[in-house]
């Protein structure tokens, strides 16, 4: 890459924990970021004040401009503060996008000069949408990773730039995620030290799989399924929404969980230290948590609950 473009003005947009390592790594590289893109702050906690996304918190801390549009389609146009225009004002070599949450239309895609660059947790075509981390864990992934991406007008759809694989092991979707952020900040910065280096590379058709938006329903657990899936539904689901089942009126997150090889009625406890029968195998929860309670081990739990075995956790 010549001299004078390693500098780049770089219009940086995301929203979530994700995208702040990215952010960190563009500006510890020298990067001159012209501005930030998130959400707008959403209220939070038991008072609803509005609190800003951890990226532009980050930003803010860092001294660069935050802006906050409800919107980035063409309508914007005509409002009062011209969305667009004062993107296009930005005179960007390039966007980095990494999980901001909102769609962008041909029109904000095609101003920079070098286009939209986005880091998606997956390995391309495999998990395009809003929950790949999660999806890959649920399906019984093995490996899964980033992916450095020329953004488009279709969903993960646009032309390849690097990738980063990464095994899934028995990783949480939180600790998964963690890991994948700083891969793809790392990943980002090694692209745009030589774009030329890293052409696009069109996404092959065949392995194309959609990460569905994670629904807050799908986090109650289906004892009556493998016990392999069960415990996949635990780290897919830690931190958030949190699998969980119900006994006594009451919810149960298990935040982690071990498979074990043993026989059952699927949703029946089967001993006296919270081994839970599945639809084949069982798992024994190492972590659990009672509603509006800190997390605590099996034990710690059943030295203050009664659930004693035969007792059902699926009704």
């Amino acid at each position: 890459m010549r001299e004078a473009e390693k500098t780049m003005r770089i219009i940086y947009m995301g929203t979530p924990d994700f995208a702040v390592p990215a952010l960190d790594a563009l500006v510890k590289a020298g990067h001159d970021i012209v501005a930030v893109y998130s959400q707008p702050p959403r209220p939070a906690g038991r008072g609803k004040a509005l609190r800003p996304s951890p990226v532009q918190a980050r930003a803010e801390q860092l001294g660069i401009e935050v802006r906050t549009p409800v919107s980035l389609k063409d309508e914007a146009v005509q409002a009062a503060f011209a969305v667009q225009a004062a993107f296009a004002a930005l005179d960007a070599d390039v966007a980095v996008v990494a999980a901001y949450g909102l769609i962008l239309p041909r029109a904000i895609l095609a101003m920079p000069r070098h286009g939209c660059l986005n880091i998606h947790g997956s390995l391309l075509p495999r998990w395009r949408g809003a929950a790949p981390v999660q999806r890959a864990i649920l399906s019984g992934d093995n490996v899964t990773g980033v992916t450095i991406m020329d953004m488009e007008a279709g969903l993960d759809t646009g032309p390849m730039r690097a990738k980063h694989i990464t095994p899934i092991e028995d990783k949480t979707a939180g600790e998964l995620t963690q890991e994948l952020a700083q891969a793809g900040a790392e990943l980002m910065v090694d692209v745009l030290d030589d774009l030329a280096g890293h052409p696009p590379v069109v996404q092959p058709e065949e392995g194309v799989t959609y990460a569905a938006k994670i629904d807050k329903a799908e986090a109650r657990i289906d004892f009556s399924r493998d016990a392999h899936q069960v415990e996949r539904q635990v780290r897919a689901f830690n931190p958030f929404p949190g699998a969980f089942f119900e006994y006594g009126g009451e919810r149960f997150r298990i935040l982690a969980a071990t498979v074990e090889d043993h026989a059952g009625p699927a949703g029946e406890l089967l001993d006296h230290s919270l081994l839970i029968g599945c639809g084949h195998g069982a798992i024994r929860p190492t972590l659990i948590q009672r509603a509006g309670k800190a997390a605590m081990s099996a034990g710690e739990l059943l030295r203050g609950f009664d659930m004693p075995t035969g007792s059902r956790v699926d009704a």
